[in-house]
């Protein structure tokens, strides 16, 4: 009969004037990240569903409902399974070494060298470029003639208009971009890292090594994690690069096209949004699906401290 009473008095216990005004204030606090969640996030999504039901009408108006058409029309479309394909080959490239370069230029440039925001700066400078010039600068270093690369090395290679290498030259660039972001995290996430467990490590006599894979690389690793999931998320939606680097009329253009970039093509050039829809809904569920596994295995090899 206590306890009873206990929570009849708690059901009737009312907010009191500083309990509703705190909860006013939290409401007007992130009612403008909840407003442009739903009107940048997800309404665009649920348009986004909708439409691949649709064949765009002329001028963007006057859509006809085809039911599952753009879905058949998309899985026995084998220039959508190639772009994807293609965004997947860029994203081989680009995760693992992005990672792993920025992992140790963090590790070098989080020691007490001269010059070590300097060197910071000069990494992180390719994030701060804009697309367009980054685009000029290394489409200027490929070019076969005229190129940087092959007038240094005396070599006549075809970097972006060959489609059996165009891709690799894609994933350099992308490398190269992401490099100094990918660097400042893991320096954040490093000097996070308690300076106890490696003085333990040394009074023990561990080597450099030793201690890199055995305290830095596992206190480290939410770090990595994190930077995995949103640089797959990244690599999967490239766009502007591959948009940028490579001309309508370039060869390679068909083995290196994205699937956002076929995106692009559906949507804005040819004026059918509802098979363009179609193809990103495709990229979200395989981001979606990328993202799950990932998150099932971090309780492997993630260690939270």
């Amino acid at each position: 009969m206590a306890a009873k009473s206990g929570v009849t008095k708690a059901k009737k216990h009312k907010m009191t004037k500083w309990d509703k005004s705190q909860a006013l204030w939290g409401w007007i606090f992130i009612l403008p990240t909840m407003a442009g969640l739903i009107i940048l996030n997800i309404w665009p999504l649920i348009q986004s569903v909708y439409q691949t039901f649709f064949r765009t009408g002329d001028f963007g108006k006057g859509n006809v409902f085809v039911g599952l058409e753009n879905y058949q029309q998309m899985f026995a479309d084998t220039e959508v399974w190639q772009s994807l394909w293609n965004t997947f080959k860029y994203a081989i490239i680009e995760v693992p070494f992005s990672i792993i370069l920025g992992l140790v230029l963090a590790v070098l440039l989080n020691k007490k060298i001269a010059g070590r925001t300097f060197y910071r700066a000069v990494f992180f400078l390719p994030m701060v470029a804009a697309p367009a010039a980054v685009a000029m600068v290394w489409r200027w270093l490929y070019n076969t003639k005229f190129g940087l690369i092959n007038n240094i090395f005396h070599i006549n290679v075809e970097w972006i208009s060959n489609p059996s290498i165009a891709w690799i030259s894609i994933g350099i660039i992308g490398v190269w971009s992401v490099l100094g972001y990918n660097m400042i995290l893991f320096l954040a996430g490093l000097q996070e890292i308690p300076q106890d467990y490696y003085e333990a490590a040394q009074v023990d006599g561990a080597n450099g090594v030793y201690e890199f894979f055995k305290i830095t690389l596992p206190l480290l690793s939410p770090t990595i994690f994190f930077v995995m999931v949103t640089r797959i998320i990244g690599a999967l939606q490239v766009f502007d690069l591959i948009y940028m680097v490579m001309d309508k009329s370039n060869p390679a253009l068909p083995k290196t096209q994205s699937i956002v970039y076929l995106f692009y093509q559906y949507s804005f050039v040819n004026h059918n949004k509802g098979y363009g829809s179609t193809i990103v809904v495709l990229l979200v569920i395989c981001v979606l699906i990328i993202t799950a596994i990932q998150m099932k295995l971090q309780k492997k090899w993630v260690f939270y401290y």
